[in-house]
Parts: C-alpha cells; sequence; structure tokens
C-alpha cells in the first residue's frame, strides 16, 4: 500500500480509499491509484485486510463422510458445485473430510478457530453427532440435506425425496406394473427413509401391496446388484423396481440381465438421481428423478451470503423439486 501511495503521489489513507471503492476520492486520484496498483502488480495483504473486515473470504464444504466417498457420483458433484458456487461469489472452499470422533473435535475446532467464514455442511446419517456439535458455533452454517437430531433452529436446503419417489411409482404403476419392487437405500439417512416412504405410500395408495418387496442395500453398484438378487430370490413375479439411486441401479440392471429379464418388457426400472454420465449412458437408458446438486449447491451458498450480510433470516427448511427424466428402462 505503501508503494502504490509512493508511485501514484498521493497519502496512504488516499491510496487505501481508493483501492477499497470509497465515494470520498476523487476521480482524478482514484485513477492515479488504480493505474499505480496495476503497474506494480499490487494484490492486498489478506490477512491484514481479514484483521479488518473479521473476514477471511473462505467458506467450509463439510462432508460427514469417508474420504473414498468422491466415488460417489453425487458427492463428487457435490464437490465440484461447491468449487464453482463460492469461487463465482468470490470465496475460496476448504474441504473438509469428517468421518471419525477424532475427525469430529478436529473439524469443530477448525470451524471455531476464525479460518473460515461459515459453513455448507452434509451430514447425511441420522446417527451423526456433528450438526448438534456445530450447533454453538458462531459462523453461519447451512445444511445440505436434513440435519440429524436437529429439527429446528437450522437452515437446510434439501430436495423433495418423498415427492420424487412418488412421482418414479406413479410412472410405473401408470404404465400397468402392479408388483413394484424397491431397492432402498441405507436407512440411517434421511433421503433414503424419504424415498422410502414414498414408494410405500403410493403403492398403498393405488391398492397395491408393498410386503416382501423392498430390499436395503448402501449406495454402490455391488449393494444395488446383491439387493436385486435377494428380490428375485424372494418375489420372481415382481415386474418393475425403483432404485433409490442411479449407482445402484447399474447393478440392479446387470443383476437383472444376468438372470434373462428384459428391461422394460418384463422389468421396469426406475432410479432417483438422473447422473448426467450414468443415467443417460446406460443399457436402456435409464428412468430416473432428476435432482440437480448445484442448484442445492447454489441454494446453500445464496442463503449463506445473505446471513453473512448479516440479514436476518428466519432458520427454515428449503425443499427444492424433481422431476422425472423418462428413458426407455420403463
Amino acid at each position: 500500500m505503501e508503494d502504490v501511495a509512493a508511485f501514484a503521489g498521493v497519502s496512504r489513507s488516499t491510496a487505501s480509499r481508493a483501492l477499497n471503492d470509497d465515494a470520498y476520492v476523487s476521480a482524478a486520484a482514484r485513477e492515479k491509484v488504480l493505474a499505480a496498483a496495476r503497474d506494480l502488480g499490487y494484490s492486498p495483504n489478506q490477512a491484514a485486510r481479514s484483521l479488518v473486515t473479521r473476514r477471511t473470504g473462505a467458506v467450509a464444504v463439510v462432508l460427514s463422510e469417508p474420504e473414498d466417498l468422491l466415488l460417489d457420483h453425487y458427492r463428487t458433484a457435490v464437490v465440484r458445485a461447491g468449487y464453482r458456487e463460492l469461487a463465482d461469489v468470490g470465496r475460496q472452499m476448504v474441504l473438509i473430510f469428517s468421518d471419525t470422533r477424532e475427525d469430529l473435535s478436529k473439524t469443530v475446532r477448525f470451524l471455531e478457530g476464525g479460518h473460515v467464514d461459515g459453513a455448507l455442511v452434509f451430514a447425511p446419517h441420522r446417527a451423526d453427532p456433528l450438526p448438534k456439535a456445530l450447533r454453538l458455533l458462531r459462523i453461519p452454517i447451512v445444511f445440505g440435506g436434513q440435519a440429524a437430531g436437529i429439527r429446528r433452529g437450522v437452515h437446510v436446503v434439501d430436495f423433495d425425496n418423498e415427492g420424487g419417489a412418488r412421482l418414479a411409482v406413479q410412472h410405473l404403476v401408470a404404465a400397468g406394473r402392479r408388483r413394484i419392487a424397491t431397492v432402498a437405500g441405507p436407512q440411517d439417512q434421511s433421503a433414503p427413509i424419504d424415498r422410502l416412504a414414498g414408494w410405500r405410500k403410493t403403492l398403498l395408495d393405488a391398492g397395491l401391496d408393498p410386503a416382501d418387496l423392498a430390499e436395503e442395500a448402501d449406495f454402490t453398484l455391488s449393494g444395488g446388484a446383491n439387493a436385486m438378487s435377494a428380490l428375485l430370490a424372494r418375489r420372481p413375479d415382481l415386474d418393475a423396481v425403483f432404485v433409490a439411486s442411479d449407482m445402484m441401479a447399474v447393478g440392479a440392471l446387470r443383476t437383472l440381465d444376468a438372470a434373462g429379464r428384459r428391461i422394460p418388457d418384463d422389468v421396469a426400472v426406475v432410479s432417483f438421481d438422473d447422473n448426467a454420465t450414468l443415467a443417460p449412458a446406460m443399457d436402456p437408458p435409464l428412468t430416473s428423478v432428476h435432482q440437480d446438486p448445484r442448484e442445492q449447491v447454489h441454494a446453500m451458498v445464496e442463503i449463506l451470503m445473505q446471513l453473512l450480510d448479516d440479514q436476518d433470516l428466519k432458520p427454515r427448511q428449503h425443499v427444492l423439486p424433481v422431476s422425472l427424466a423418462v428413458r426407455a428402462s420403463s
């Protein structure tokens, strides 16, 4: 700053005001200062600026999962969206994985240590202690998906998981399917719990019996394959299946193909996620409930920026709509 001021022939205070776009600087002085900054390659000292503004310019994206979750297409999309959306508002992303009890204490210490201005938190497991541990922090926090164990007082952005399941099952019912099974996701997470509930309620509304037609699995290809095998062994007469994620659906499709079931003639398949690299590329292309991770992260960043601007926002649940991308599998 001293160098810029000297090069421009103005006082340090004038240079500071010009670089901070203060109104109390003449146009001529501002131009001299900006020209000097360009010629000298000036950039502000972020540490010094943080002392004044009490802002770091960084936002944490916290994934309460092990690092290998990046094999999951949805979580990878969340990380990419976090980086892009934060960069678009001039913030640096700090990525944190919090998987163990030791990780939990380190994460809390880091977040309360003044290293970031706020956090976007993804903690999908119902028994996860992280959301409760973060409640007392003095930085704004926005949750992606339901915050485990917390019903009020937090900002949440989630997709309509139950509504998406209803769209999927209604589509299958309308196509004349009557023995509609489901490969449900892990029932310690809010999203798959809601998707399973949507499947069951829609079947009952249609006068169909869901008994013996549900099998739980993790969000992996092998999980979907094994669950589909169990369903075929128990209910070989099933004529459709709603799968709680695209990755599991890939495994389910392989199992059905190995069992000699034609898709969709013998068994129609509908999934959830509509991942751009998976759903359209399957054989046959996969009908899937569409949700866009970037849309979720964009809404989360928007809320966080409002909170950082001291806007008085009452905590609430923001539920984003989903749609059904119909393809040849159903």
